[in-house]
């Protein structure tokens, strides 16, 4: 027995209606992490997965069908492809956090995360789709932490991302308001050099991805001023370190990178020759003896401080010869 017309034809308007208002979208808002329905939720991440795979494994061309038609001519993109790529192959990344963005004429396309403490942060976005959705990567475990953003947006032909941003979250694990918070517990201690240097890494990131401004980066970079002003104050470079009888002046003290994380390096000028290795660790045991005076707090609560002696100041026309020390301070 054959259905009626009437029955066929509206049981075909039911599932065309059902259809529609599955594919519609949300009210005109920002829906984040777990506000975004769980369906939806379950899409945004198999593409997630399928795109960190594809840009783990550099594969531009297979790449190509999960980026907008924008995206895909841009030239830049195999240079960003290729960056990300070797970040992904470094550390596991986990998804941070995520937004889905359906837009209105009166947004003001900002992103306000206001529950994460002094990790409080906006996040300014480009409304080049109606539907946007945004997710922010960071490795599991890694000394230094690159934040990996992906932007989508919702096309004729599907989601597509039409942005990566690439740049660091976090130094020693520590995000740009936790090194502030740790920056100010150190000049509280009378550690200068300390606070100045974790304040260095705090600048360093904090803009892990384009439009993100933490709710407390006005307070770091005003911090960041005084405590540099503070120390070219205190500290006419070179140094000279008086309590030690070759006399050796530093000159400069930074921010290393290391497999193992960020550490102090300090340089300095020498009179012993560089050849003669045996004098100049001799040197550099009776300087790390007395630089916890000379620059408090710099040998402390810290896995090692970092030395390189010169014979010779540089000044940036060449490389300079010179010989590193470690003075590992934990294990």
């Amino acid at each position: 027995m054959q259905p009626k017309p009437f029955l066929v034809s509206l049981f075909t308007c039911l599932i065309l209606i059902c259809t529609l208002q599955g594919c519609k979208p949300a009210k005109p808002g920002i829906y984040s992490n777990d506000q975004i329905k769980s369906g939806q939720r379950d899409d945004f991440h198999s593409l997630n997965t399928k795109l960190l795979a594809e840009l783990k494994a550099n594969n531009p061309h297979l790449l190509e069908g999960l980026m907008s038609n924008e995206f895909v001519s841009d030239p830049t993109r195999l240079r960003q492809i290729e960056l990300l790529s070797n970040r992904l192959n470094e550390a596991d990344y986990e998804l941070l956090d995520e937004f889905y963005i359906v837009n209105n004429p009166k947004d003001k396309n900002t992103i306000k995360a206001d529950n994460l403490g002094v990790n409080n942060y906006n996040m300014h976005y480009d409304t080049l789709t109606h539907e946007i959705y945004v997710a922010h990567f960071v490795p599991k475990k890694n000394a230094i932490g690159y934040m990996i953003t992906a932007v989508y947006g919702k096309y004729d032909y599907g989601w597509k991302v039409n942005r990566f941003d690439l740049d660091e979250y976090a130094v020693n694990g520590k995000t740009a308001p936790e090194l502030f918070k740790l920056a100010k517990e150190d000049y509280d201690k009378k550690y200068l050099v300390d606070a100045a240097n974790l304040m260095q890494q705090a600048q360093d990131c904090i803009h892990p991805c384009q439009g993100w401004q933490y709710q407390q980066e006005a307070g770091i970079k005003s911090f960041a001023d005084q405590v540099a002003d503070q120390l070219n104050h205190k500290y006419n470079f070179p140094y000279t370190v008086k309590q030690v009888s070759t006399q050796p002046m530093i000159f400069r003290v930074l921010n290393q990178k290391t497999p193992d994380g960020v550490f102090p390096m300090i340089y300095y000028l020498s009179d012993i020759k560089l050849a003669d290795t045996i004098a100049l660790k001799k040197e550099n045991e009776h300087i790390r003896k007395v630089i916890g005076n000379v620059m408090p707090g710099i040998d402390k609560d810290k896995k090692c401080v970092l030395y390189a002696a010169f014979n010779q100041m540089p000044d940036g026309s060449k490389a300079f010869d010179h010989f590193d020390m470690t003075d590992k301070l934990q294990p």
